[in-house]
């Protein structure tokens, strides 16, 4: 029973587990018999922590998938999906993460920095794609993410963006000083790739 405990984890699609997940697809084995397992096959190299609670195959691990279960719910945004999708130039080594609190912590040497949202915005996957293992803003979610925390934060390219998307997802946040922002914004930069009907950009 509890050999195959292992073998389900090996099985798993997921590069992190989290306790609970495991202790769930473990029946027959209290929480206290399975935590007890999990650090022995830890200390024997059988399975890798990152942090209390949290077990992967091997080093070889998704960070951002570790990212999105340190605290739950979250997703991958902010900086993270600006830099990658290159709306902003500056490189950061940090994971962005939307979720319930404000920390920054550094978990097997590697940087979170986790972002307080509002729990209507956070549990509103407008704009939050499946990755498989986890959740990512689109870019146009994570911009409105950081306008929603930073009403003056600078955006190096916007030419990535899809106007319509930005619409779409604005109501969201159900927040008209971000809405009069961002209509100023796109007004302001004249996006070529806008397709509505309102006039804004042109």
């Amino acid at each position: 029973m509890e050999k195959n405990t292992l073998l389900k984890i090996f099985k798993s699609e997921s590069s992190v587990l989290m306790f609970k997940e495991i202790l769930l697809g473990s029946e027959g084995i209290s929480a206290s018999r399975l935590r007890r397992r999990l650090n022995y096959y830890v200390h024997s190299g059988e399975l890798y922590s990152m942090r209390r609670g949290l077990y992967a195959k091997d080093k070889n691990y998704d960070r951002r998938e570790l990212a999105t279960k340190i605290f739950t719910p979250a997703y991958v945004s902010f900086e993270t999906i600006l830099a990658e999708a290159g709306v902003i130039f500056q490189y950061y080594s940090t994971i962005f993460v939307a979720t319930y609190q404000t920390k920054d912590i550094v978990c097997d040497g590697q940087s979170y920095s986790f972002r307080k949202i509002k729990d209507t915005i956070l549990t509103n996957t407008t704009g939050v794609e499946n990755k498989g293992n986890y959740f990512a803003a689109c870019p146009e979610r994570a911009f409105l993410d950081l306008l929603y925390l930073n009403r003056d934060y600078y955006v190096d390219n916007f030419a990535p963006f899809n106007v319509d998307k930005i619409l779409m997802i604005l109501p969201v946040y159900n927040n008209k000083r971000m809405e009069k922002l961002v209509y100023a914004k796109i007004k302001e930069l004249k996006i070529e790739n806008c397709s509505h009907k309102c006039n804004i950009c042109f």
